[in-house]
């Protein structure tokens, strides 16, 4: 009697863990590539190209600054003829000191301007992908949808079902 309670206890169990596991259905997607895919995307990157390289031209104009108070500051003290006070000597030392600094703190300014640019840009195209997943997801009856592009997908079965090709369509890609 107790090994029949044993067996039923067996069978229900499977029986549950059958039912189970027919309810889920789990799908992957790469949502960088889809992303990459969005003209959105492209759009994005080119003002991001194009902040940087105003970004580029400031800091080329600060060096050529430095550069040449530099290079003053140079020949002034070769000058043998009219030689700099230690005044003067300090005075230049502390422009330079100066240039620098303001270097330093537009490339911290400028990289952190170009990171929030880049996430004011690029936020919409992601909320626009997450959604067209999620709509896919629910008119396809997915409990779960992997995105094999962040996490580490150790196997995926031959038949496992790929859902960008359906959110390409829901999104108009080809």
């Amino acid at each position: 009697m107790n090994t029949l309670r044993k067996l039923l206890g067996v069978v229900v169990l499977a029986s549950v863990s059958l039912a189970l596991s027919a309810q889920l259905k789990i799908g992957h997607i790469n949502s960088q590539e889809l992303l990459s895919m969005m003209p959105e995307t492209d759009s994005a990157q080119k003002k991001i190209e194009k902040i940087y390289k105003e970004h580029e031209l400031m800091l080329e104009e600060l060096s050529v600054e430095f550069n040449k108070k530099y290079d003053d500051f140079l020949k002034k003290l070769d000058d043998q003829a009219n030689p700099m006070t230690p005044f003067m000597r300090s005075q230049k030392e502390g422009e330079l000191q100066e240039i620098q600094q303001r270097i330093q703190t537009f490339q911290q300014n400028a990289e952190q301007d170009l990171q929030q640019q880049r996430a004011v840009l690029f936020q919409p195209i992601q909320e626009k992908a997450v959604k067209a997943i999620n709509d896919v997801a629910a008119e396809n009856n997915y409990t779960y949808i992997i995105d094999s592009a962040v996490g580490v997908l150790i196997y995926t079965a031959p038949g496992a079902d790929d859902i960008l090709p359906l959110v390409k369509n829901k999104l108009g890609l080809k």
